[in-house]
Parts: structure tokens; C-alpha cells; sequence
């Protein structure tokens, strides 16, 4: 039984002149320009649920570097025709392989990609972005929510429903579930969702605090997020026990793939225990495309062309 690669960006099977993001289970509709192309070695070893069309595709790749191989080999032998006393001379050279990869395509990450374990930052390859690790702020560990970048770092007793509850949270997904193209209208229509889920009920339809009471927006406008035009909505929500809490959608482009809509959503807690509000506006500011150490924005900043 083969092992199933590890998540990264591949040559897409079912079009070889572009990378596509394998999650480890499955492809995604995540697409990029590869940085240099590469021809798979041996047999490629297609993830499950990959299309006949994608196997025949790569079929046809093969088969032209063959063609291609007989036409060079042909070339070079009548060539050897006339030079006979060099060719006896000549030893030939094996340029087979024999070893065929472990993965479909090469896994090896991009060079300007930062490491996974740099200090200074979290790596979201599949939405090309990075995030800044503020103080006071660790990567997830223990997080049944999806998407988590960051979160504070220790958890504390639920004041509502039985269970465990963090002081802060920031997660970031693209949107596929829809076509919209305005990171104005996606950040007015997620921000509601935002709430519900850090403050009403739990994926496992807990609740933590008792619902929600009331919210208030308290800040919303254009932002420049990773050198494009975002948009942000933030609100205020009262809960009907503990502190209550700030959250806020951040809606822009994607720099990667098709360009899709990218959510950021964020939940603080209110009161001493919670982050310090501004780190909203710098994590926000400190968002970088993957690789581009100087492209930021962030509340204030001036907005780059929508993309």
C-alpha cells in the first residue's frame, strides 16, 4: 500500500503546467504558476479519487519525452556514423532511473517560503499568506475548530455550557462556497457567522456562554491587507454570562490559485483576561504574501489595486 503524500503544492494532475495544493487527503481548487516545472521521475502515483483524464494527460506528457528521447538518440547515432573511431572510444552512459518517487510530484517546498517553525511568523501556504506571532500569542495545538492560525496560549473553564474556552483566536480559510467578489459584502455577510460560532454555539452545539445578548459594530472600512484591497467589519458582542467579546471578519484576495476571497475572522475576549484590541489592527497590518517580506497594509495604510 502506498503512503499518501504529505499536504503542498504539486504538478496538477489533470493539467501539468500548473502546482495545485494536495491537503493529504485530497486535491484542492487551490492553482499557482509553478516557479520552475519539473518532470516527474518514473511512474507518477496518482492520490486517490484522481480522474482517468488526469492519468491519461500524464500519459501523453510521458509519451512525448519518449518521442522526444527516440528523435535525440536517432540524431546522435548517425552522427556517431561519421565519426566512428570517436564513437569506439565512447562509453556509453545509463541515464535510466530505477527509483521512483515516494510522492506524485516533488514535495520540496518553494525557497522563499518561510519555515514552518520561524519564530517571527505563521505559514498559510494554502491561502499564500503569512501572519505575524504577536506576543502573547502561540501556534494551535488542541483546536477542534478548522483553519486556526492562532491563538492565545492556555485555555480556562467555560462560564456557560461544560467545557473549555480560549481568550482569543484567529483563523483564516478561503471562501468556495459562494461567487462573491466583494470583500466588502463577504466581510458584512460573514461577520454575523463570525460571532455565532466564537460566541453562541460550539461545533458541538455547546454553549459556551449562554448565546449572545446583543452586539454593536464598533469599526469597519477599506484596508490594504498583503498589498490588496481588503475590507473589515468589526463588532461588539454581550453575552448572557462571562465577559463577552470582540470578533471580526477581514475579507481580501487571495495572492495564490484563482484569486479567490480570503476570510480572516477574529474573536478576543473582553475584559483584562482578553488580547489587547489593537492586536486586531496589527496582525492585520502584518499579514504578508508568502515570500514578500515588504508587502504589507493594515488599518491606516494606504490601499493597494484591487486584484
Amino acid at each position: 500500500m502506498s503512503m499518501k503524500p504529505p499536504p503542498g503544492w504539486y504538478r496538477d494532475p489533470s493539467y501539468p503546467l500548473v502546482e495545485r495544493w494536495w491537503d493529504g487527503t485530497a486535491w484542492t481548487d487551490h492553482r499557482r504558476q509553478p516557479e520552475v516545472l519539473q518532470q516527474p521521475l518514473g511512474r507518477p502515483e496518482f492520490p486517490d479519487g484522481s480522474s482517468g483524464r488526469a492519468k491519461a494527460v500524464a500519459l501523453v506528457v510521458a509519451g512525448a519525452v519518449l518521442v522526444a528521447s527516440i528523435v535525440t538518440g536517432a540524431v546522435l547515432l548517425g552522427r556517431n556514423d561519421d565519426t566512428a573511431d570517436a564513437a569506439t572510444n565512447t562509453t556509453p552512459t545509463n541515464t535510466t532511473s530505477t527509483t521512483e518517487p515516494t510522492t506524485p510530484f516533488s514535495s520540496e517546498p518553494a525557497a522563499d517560503v518561510p519555515p514552518a517553525d520561524d519564530p517571527a511568523v505563521v505559514v498559510d501556504e494554502l491561502n499564500g499568506i503569512t501572519l505575524p506571532l504577536l506576543d502573547g500569542w502561540a501556534r494551535p495545538e488542541n483546536v477542534v475548530e478548522d483553519d486556526v492560525v492562532l491563538t492565545t496560549p492556555g485555555t480556562y473553564d467555560c462560564p456557560g455550557d461544560p467545557g473549555l474556552c480560549r481568550h482569543g483566536w484567529v483563523i483564516s480559510r478561503t471562501v468556495t462556497g459562494n461567487d462573491e467578489k466583494s470583500p466588502e459584502a463577504l466581510a458584512r455577510k460573514d461577520i454575523g457567522d463570525a460571532a455565532d460560532s466564537a460566541y453562541d454555539r460550539d461545533l458541538v452545539d455547546r454553549r459556551p456562554y449562554h448565546g449572545i445578548d446583543s452586539h454593536k459594530e464598533v469599526k469597519a472600512g477599506a484596508v490594504a491587507v498583503a498589498g490588496r484591497a481588503g475590507y473589515f467589519v468589526r463588532w461588539q458582542v454581550k453575552t448572557a454570562v462571562g465577559p463577552g467579546g470582540y470578533v471580526q471578519s477581514l475579507a481580501f484576495p487571495s495572492s495564490v490559485g484563482s484569486q479567490a476571497l480570503v476570510i480572516v475572522r477574529f474573536a478576543f475576549d473582553a475584559g483584562e483576561d482578553g488580547p489587547p484590541l489593537s492586536d486586531m489592527d496589527r496582525i492585520t497590518k502584518g499579514i504578508r504574501p508568502v515570500g514578500d517580506t515588504d508587502t504589507g497594509g493594515g488599518v491606516g495604510s494606504s490601499i493597494g489595486p484591487a486584484q
